[in-house]
């Protein structure tokens, strides 16, 4: 048997991309989950995640469990193997947003029903697939040539949306200060998943001429509150303000997975603005884990 599951949006292939598209913008999904249960495991707390995900599931039919860390305790009561392997024995999907990968890796090795990413601290692919919901809705799926920029930390959030980018063949711009700037080897890899260029640049204003899509997160993320008084001073010149959306072509859209620092990483004109996609890739977050869901657990029964 080969079970899928998403880790990382490259997990899929360029057309099983393609077709998790489909699936999202399907008006009638297939009830792959019809009175089975879905494990979602939370580390971390999310509003859009936990939302979004749990209705995902009752769309497919199934019951979504919500488990809080003190319930499952990974790798204290018990390993992340036997955690999976307990909770395969009631579900047909395991879902996990977890503070490290590696939980996800070990999970996925150790069972034979999909296991999937709602948030590492290296990907976040359901994030991805929403925010390439709301771009594909907004200038179609014929992406090659587009651009997009992303302008501050360089984050999971960041490094799955460059991934997924540049699979659909749009050009990828990083402008982040310099100790967080992306790797040289996830733009290698970028390049090699079909980006028309994935590069960095260092001046935000410069990234920002001439984007189609101008993406940015908060400069420190759950977890990371204690760096406050060390980003805040490196990011200002990163905030993402009406000026510097303006350098971005005149029918760009601003992203932001969300929640949002208001005032810091990006200004209330920009957010509330007219350009702001925002609350439509947070409302996309549902179709694709239902998306995502459904063609994974299709597929990997196929496989039996």
């Amino acid at each position: 048997m080969t079970t899928r599951h998403l880790l990382e949006i490259d997990d899929f292939s360029h057309e099983e991309l393609d077709q998790v598209f489909e699936r999202c913008t399907e008006p009638h999904p297939v009830r792959v989950l019809q009175d089975r249960g879905a494990a979602l495991i939370f580390e971390k707390p999310s509003n859009r995640t936990r939302n979004s995900t749990e209705m995902a599931v009752v769309e497919l039919g199934g019951h979504p469990i919500y488990l809080k860390p003190d319930e499952v305790d990974i790798d204290g009561r018990e390993s992340a193997e036997d955690v999976a392997r307990t909770l395969a024995c009631y579900h047909s999907v395991i879902a996990a947003r977890v503070f490290d990968h590696t939980v996800l890796e070990r999970m996925a090795t150790a069972v034979e029903i999909p296991v999937v990413n709602l948030l590492s601290d290296l990907s976040h692919p359901l994030q991805a697939i929403a925010d390439l919901l709301t771009i594909r809705a907004e200038f179609g799926p014929a992406l090659g040539g587009r651009t997009v920029t992303w302008v501050g930390d360089y984050s999971n959030v960041a490094r799955s949306l460059g991934y997924a980018c540049a699979m659909q063949g749009m050009k990828v711009r990083f402008s982040c200060p310099e100790a967080y700037q992306p790797p040289a080897e996830d733009l290698v890899v970028m390049a090699e998943l079909g980006a028309d260029w994935a590069e960095y640049d260092g001046d935000p204003h410069a990234a920002a001429e001439g984007t189609d899509v101008l993406v940015t997160d908060a400069w420190y993320s759950m977890g990371q509150e204690e760096e406050q008084a060390i980003r805040k001073p490196l990011f200002e010149r990163y905030r993402v303000d009406q000026a510097l959306l303006d350098r971005a072509h005149d029918d760009a859209i601003f992203l932001h997975c969300l929640p949002a620092h208001r005032g810091e990483e990006v200004t209330n004109e920009v957010l509330d603005g007219p350009q702001s996609r925002v609350w439509t890739a947070a409302r996309n977050r549902q179709p694709a884990a239902r998306g995502a869901l459904e063609w994974l657990v299709i597929t990997s029964e196929a496989a039996r």
